[in-house]
């Protein structure tokens, strides 16, 4: 027969680290987890590849084209940028003004064969479309030795 330690607390000091080790877990969120929980609306976002390019197109109306940011890093694609929209309504008797506003923030990874040099973004009637071009394959050549 084997003598056992008792410990009353053990369940609970075991419950208290799983807990703590999740706790650690969540706080540990990436820097473009954070910025996009902390924005105030997402906008719709398309995304297409083809044999040459990848297409971003993301629906952003009422946003200015100077108030759009866009940043390829470390392999991410970043669009972040920002909308401030007045309506106003004057009648007799009363006068109703609306507004809307609030920053977007969207990040994608792109694959290693994005071309980050040659990425070419527009915006039109409220839609902003992004292409990311892809790197040119490398093509095998033989190589001849010479005697």
């Amino acid at each position: 027969m084997s003598l056992v330690r008792y410990e009353p607390w053990g369940l609970f000091n075991q419950l208290s680290r799983e807990l703590g080790h999740r706790h650690h877990h969540a706080a540990e969120q990436t820097k473009n987890e954070r910025a996009a929980a902390s924005h105030d609306w997402t906008p719709a976002v398309d995304i297409k590849e083809t044999d040459t390019a990848f297409h971003i197109v993301a629906d952003v109306p009422g946003v200015d084209p100077k108030d759009i940011e866009i940043h390829m890093e470390n392999g991410t694609l970043t669009i972040k940028g920002e909308r401030e929209s007045k309506k106003e309504d004057t009648k007799e008797g009363y006068k109703r003004v609306e507004r809307s506003y609030g920053s977007f923030y969207r990040s994608f990874n792109m694959p290693d064969t994005a071309d980050a040099e040659k990425i070419a973004a527009k915006s039109h009637n409220g839609v902003l479309e992004v292409t990311i071009p892809k790197q040119e394959k490398v093509q095998a050549r033989k190589i001849e030795v010479q005697h």
